[in-house]
């Protein structure tokens, strides 16, 4: 099944990073298995401004400079502020460029310092982290996240949301060689509270990304038990049995996964991967 397709159903915020993205390479195939991804070296902020600079007409790198330039030069949190919702506004309306945006977002939620718009900035840019199929972007944007959860969690350390984005950064953005610091404060949120659906996803998507299919597809059952219209739970488990070879569940579960859909070009992306699964 198109993993674009897959993606925009699972996250639902990502549908906002879209809209600013430029068109970038689609990932792999959703019948493969998730690797790890391989230490990458950090990108910098020259390096996406170069990237960018690339591929925009002259005039707008001049003033992405010019701009930019305020950024680093401004001495007031005030005209800081004011200067990176400038190059916010500007990498999502002309640009549409969120890779870059990102920074700016993230420097904005910082200097506002509260804690609604600290997660509302982190989940955003995690979402996107999450679609991403390139590890050095997927680097760039976790970092950016992990900063503003922490943040947040400093605010607020009672907010399991903010916790579970973090563990999430750990575990999908490489910015860490063990991936235990991001499922151990999962494991410790279902086991107080076993129907947080958003952190059994990220346990279930985990399992998954290491390739761990049955400890996945637990994950995903639990949530469809308590959550049977859990598209994404749905489609998950589908794909998880059909990682592992069982093709007769996997066929089970995108047969439920479409019966619960109406969008026509979904439903005949479900029925070829069933039509490749029954030859």
């Amino acid at each position: 099944m198109n993993k674009n397709i897959l993606m925009l159903l699972a996250f639902g915020l990502a549908l906002l990073v879209i809209l600013w993205m430029a068109p970038s390479k689609p990932p792999a195939s959703a019948a493969k298995p998730m690797q790890q991804a391989a230490p990458t070296e950090n990108i910098t902020l020259a390096q996406i401004l170069t990237e960018v600079k690339k591929s925009i007409p002259p005039y707008q790198a001049a003033f992405l400079d010019a701009e930019q330039a305020k950024v680093t030069n401004s001495t007031t949190k005030a005209d800081s502020l004011l200067y990176n919702r400038v190059l916010l506004q500007y990498c999502k309306d002309s640009l549409r460029n969120f890779i870059l945006g990102s920074y700016y977002l993230k420097n904005v939620a910082l200097l506002e310092n509260s804690e609604k718009n600290l997660t509302f900035a982190a989940q955003l840019i995690l979402d996107s982290m999450m679609i991403s199929g390139q590890s050095a972007i997927q680097n760039w944007l976790a970092s950016s996240a992990k900063e503003l959860f922490e943040r947040s969690i400093q605010l607020n350390g009672t907010n399991d949301s903010s916790k579970i984005g973090l563990a999430a950064c750990y575990i999908f953005g490489n910015i860490a060689n063990n991936p235990m610091l991001g499922i151990l404060p999962l494991k410790e949120i279902v086991q107080k509270n076993p129907d947080n659906v958003y952190a059994q996803m990220i346990l279930g998507l985990g399992g998954r990304k290491s390739g761990q299919y049955d400890k996945a597809i637990e994950r995903f059952n639990i949530i469809i038990t308590n959550h049977p219209d859990n598209l994404e739970a749905i489609v998950n488990l589908a794909e998880c049995y059909e990682l592992k070879g069982d093709k007769q569940d996997a066929i089970k579960w995108y047969e439920m996964f479409k019966s619960k859909i109406s969008n026509p070009a979904i439903i005949s992306e479900v029925d070829n991967r069933i039509e490749s699964l029954n030859k």
